[in-house]
């Protein structure tokens, strides 16, 4: 059936499958071990902070505040000490640690969400940065601040005082709503106040966002981004942005790598730092928008902690508060929206301000948007969303029969052609203009469409990569389980082999996606088959490794079709009938006559 051309290029595509997962596995195995040490870590930090400890920050300069460092150009980004003092206050869905001297929540566990370990997930691990501190135009934290709690008011009040007469309050409010978009929503108010007797005017600083880093050793860490919202658009960059430019295959590298990504521009929303399925979104009031943003990246595993010294990377940034300028006496305040959790679309989506694209959803949003609207109708009647996924294909595939029919159709039409096809190209095979004009005539003739059996794959692929989307980033599937499969936002490894994963569902989604070509009618001339046969292999790269809840949708799309493939082959054959044109019509009548 193949050529040995076919063949070599299959067993290479085969060999770049495994060779990547090879890669994939060594370079994220790791991060599993590295979790569970560093989620028994910051639980026996939590437990000795009850103590607390003098503040070790010393009182910043008469003439401005200054940053715990400053930046220098190549350097490590700075990780300040916060050993001085935390406290932790508690929701029904969160713990908030806050920690003393750079004033702002060093990290969050979400009661509802599992961490890589079982235990409940803790996000801002390790970036060094906690949310809501005050940075410089840098992204270095400024330090100084102490603390106080009211646990019956769930707030937490941060306080510096400078001799030359300018004091900053922070006050954080936890969320106290249960079932709403806002139990995720910790509210800051920032206040500068000028007690000194002349104007002092302060730089553009800004409110850092924290870190997010891959939660899970399966997480993909393009997801790994920062994003900003201005003016109706969404910017958004991730992890790779800040390495070094270089060709690929040949190395030449094209740019140095880069430390620091800024954003200057005034009028900016909200700033977001995200992971796969978790993110925080730091939203400036309406009244005073953002001035600019920057982003950083950071180790969340060392190169020096993994195998092949290849680092694992998260990102941390903040939202600009713009320039101030306080006379004598005076106070401002600015009230901000912190959301810490998951990527919640629908919960995002309430609290406005478009902050529901963080999701990501790329170009096909629309189909995204609509098939986790349909898969959430589904889960409460049908108890799972692995059944969810399963009838939502089922009734897509329905809905397209008819468009499957009519190409199946037209591809039998194509294949009782294909003798005079053979013979127009033989006749004409010196004379290619001549042998393609011929054969438009011959479609033409016999009312075929070369391209119909395509139809039903071009409307396949942006339901494909709406679910592909859409499965990358939605909460809903995260930890639901189906049959052997423990999870359906990840992959479904069930062995390994030479430390190869073993991911059985993409695995029958390519043999049933092969068997659906094999029954189907043969259209085209023989390279254009043989190169039909590489889909299977291009969709499994495409699943391999992603959310299985992908691998699925797609198997149960192909099951669908070979059952609805073998009924409609067994139908009578279509006739080929030319059209020719009524006698006296001089060629412009609009009837015909058809004859076989």
């Amino acid at each position: 059936m193949f050529d040995r051309t076919t063949w070599i290029a299959i067993a290479l595509s085969v060999v770049g499958l495994v060779g990547y997962n090879y890669y994939y596995q060594k370079t994220y195995g790791p991060y599993l071990a590295q979790q569970a040490a560093a989620q028994k870590a910051a639980k026996a930090a939590t437990a000795a902070s009850t103590t607390p400890a003098a503040p070790s920050a010393t009182p910043l300069p008469v003439t401005a505040l200054t940053p715990l460092a400053t930046a220098t150009p190549g350097a490590t980004p700075f990780i300040p000490e916060l050993s001085a003092r935390r406290e932790s206050l508690d929701t029904s869905r969160a713990e908030y640690l806050f920690a003393n001297n750079t004033g702002g929540i060093e990290g969050v566990t979400l009661f509802l969400h599992l961490g890589a370990n079982l235990h409940s997930l803790y996000l801002n691990k390790d970036s060094g940065l906690p949310i809501g501190a005050l940075c410089d135009s840098n992204g270095f934290p400024i330090g100084g601040f102490t603390m106080t709690t009211d646990k019956k008011k769930a707030l937490t009040t941060f306080t510096l005082a400078t001799p030359n007469g300018l004091s900053i309050t922070k006050n954080f409010t936890l969320p106290q709503t249960v079932g709403s978009p806002e139990e995720y929503v910790v509210g800051l108010d920032l206040s500068f106040k000028n007690s000194g007797a002349t104007p002092l005017s302060l730089p553009n600083y800004s409110l850092a966002a924290g870190g997010e880093a891959p939660v899970h050793i399966k997480d993909l860490p393009t997801y790994t981004c920062f994003d900003s919202y201005q003016g109706g658009k969404m910017t958004s960059i991730n992890v790779s942005w800040f390495d070094a430019g270089k060709i690929p295959l040949i190395g030449i590298e094209t740019r140095a790598a880069r430390d620091l990504y800024t954003q200057s521009d005034s009028g900016i929303e909200w700033a977001a730092v995200t992971s796969q399925y978790f993110t925080t979104i730091i939203t400036a009031p309406k009244d005073q928008l953002g001035a600019g943003v920057w982003a950083r990246r950071y180790e969340a595993v060392s190169a020096t902690e993994t195998p092949n010294g290849r680092a694992i990377n998260g990102v941390t940034g903040g939202l600009g508060i713009g320039p101030l300028t306080l006379a004598p006496g005076e106070t401002i305040t600015r009230h901000f929206a912190i959301y810490i959790g998951p990527k919640d679309f629908y919960a995002l989506r309430k609290l406005g301000d478009e902050q529901q694209l963080v999701m990501n959803f790329g170009m096909f949003h629309w189909v995204s948007e609509f098939l986790l609207w349909a898969m959430n109708q589904l889960k409460p009647v049908l108890g799972s969303y692995a059944a969810a996924i399963i009838a939502l294909t089922l009734i897509i595939k329905t809905a397209l029969w008819p468009i499957q029919n009519k190409a199946t159709s037209s591809m039998k039409r194509m294949q009782l052609l294909s003798p005079k096809m053979t013979e127009l190209k033989e006749k004409y095979k010196d004379d290619p203009t001549k042998m393609n004009e011929e054969l438009m005539k011959l479609y033409k003739q016999y009312h075929v469409n070369p391209l119909g059996g395509c139809l039903p794959m071009l409307v396949q692929i942006p339901i494909f990569f709406g679910f592909y989307s859409m499965l990358g980033s939605a909460i809903e599937l995260r930890n639901s389980h189906f049959l052997w499969i423990a999870d359906l936002s990840q992959p479904d490894t069930i062995a390994h082999f030479m430390g190869f994963p073993i991911n059985l569902l993409p695995i029958i989604m390519a043999g049933t996606m092969l068997w659906l070509m094999v029954i189907s009618p043969k259209s085209g001339d023989a390279m254009q088959q043989r190169m039909m046969y590489f889909m299977p292999v291009i969709f499994l790269s495409f699943a391999y490794n992603y959310a299985s809840g992908l691998a699925l949708y797609w198997t149960t799309q192909n099951l669908f079709s070979i059952a609805q493939m073998y009924y409609t082959r067994n139908q009578p054959l279509p006739t080929l009938e030319t059209i020719s044109k009524p006698k006296g019509s001089g060629g412009k009548g609009t009837g015909g006559n058809r004859k076989r």
